[in-house]
């Protein structure tokens, strides 16, 4: 199930305040590209629990 849409407009990175974008069951920060997980619908925005960007 997809993360609530007015949750998502007003979550950020932790670590740089951009906003984030859903992709699969992660959401994405749009500065700095970490990966945070969604579990059981929701998102886990801890810098301890990121994901570093993809490539």
């Amino acid at each position: 199930m997809p993360v609530d849409k007015e949750l998502l407009e007003i979550l950020a990175c932790p670590d740089d305040k951009s906003p984030v974008r859903e992709e699969g069951d992660r959401l994405v920060c749009t500065g700095c590209g970490r990966r945070y997980p969604v579990r059981d619908d929701i998102p886990v925005m801890l810098l301890e629990e990121a994901e570093p960007p993809v490539g």
